[in-house]
């Protein structure tokens, strides 16, 4: 274990044998001290909140966008070997997230979304003192405690010069992170009319090696949308009925 987060934000939707609060101190038994369960506003906060949607594919994006093709003879450093580059790509997208935030609580007056925060925020709050430099996304990723030594995923290869490796596009980064995370948000934005031309950047790049069809010409229309887990799947195709059938107002 190289970190432990400081805290994560939690939903809970009350059954009939229990209160939210029972619920809560269960689970908060069964993992210990730390990290601290946090109840926050609705599912949807926590849904646009969804770190990994945005930290893995978009760190994957920067660190590959003028990859050669060939080989590594390591694994490389996946938060350790970011760039300054990826450090404002995340800052970005991250802001597109919150401009997604900024249009839903502007056409739904006291819709709570205070559980969506900036990634900058999320680390702070998630690992604290375990971060070295704080004045950056890209100096937190690349001081964080807990990320030291993790690589990105890669997949072993024969070689005449003898084992090497090549990234493996299959891992969940790709095949979860994607269709049940950056893809639901983007999905979201189009229902809300909310430009995300950085996250389209990350989410073209990811399709191409992934070899599936998301975005077409800037639109949320591809073969493949039916495998993600995007309002559109469901048959949304208006923001006033998705926000009300989920409950959201």
């Amino acid at each position: 274990v190289l970190g432990t987060k400081k805290e994560i934000d939690v939903v809970i939707t009350e059954g009939k044998n229990a209160s939210a609060q029972q619920v809560l101190e269960l689970l908060q038994n069964m993992i210990g001290e730390l990290p601290k369960l946090k109840p926050v506003c609705n599912f949807l906060a926590v849904t646009l909140m969804n770190i990994n949607s945005v930290w893995h594919p978009t760190i994957s994006y920067a660190f590959y966008r003028n990859w050669d093709g060939k080989p590594f003879d390591e694994p490389p450093l996946f938060y350790y070997g970011a760039d300054e580059y990826t450090g404002e790509k995340l800052d970005k997208v991250s802001n597109e997230v919150l401009s997604i935030r900024t249009k839903l609580q502007e056409k739904y007056p006291g819709l709570d979304l205070s559980g969506l925060h900036h990634v900058r925020d999320w680390m702070l709050m998630s690992y604290g003192d375990d971060i070295g430099d704080k004045s950056s996304t890209y100096t937190m990723l690349i001081t964080n405690k807990g990320y030291r030594g993790l690589t990105h995923p890669t997949r072993e290869i024969d070689t005449p010069e003898g084992k090497k490796h090549m990234p493996n596009f299959k891992y969940r980064y790709f095949s979860e992170d994607i269709p049940m995370g950056l893809c639901v948000t983007r999905g979201i934005a189009e229902l809300a009319g909310v430009p995300t031309p950085h996250m389209d950047d990350v989410i073209n790049w990811c399709q191409s090696v992934m070899d599936k069809e998301f975005l077409v010409d800037g639109k949320f229309v591809g073969k493949d949308i039916g495998s993600t887990r995007s309002p559109q799947t469901y048959g949304f195709k208006d923001l006033d009925t998705f926000m009300r059938s989920n409950n959201y107002v």
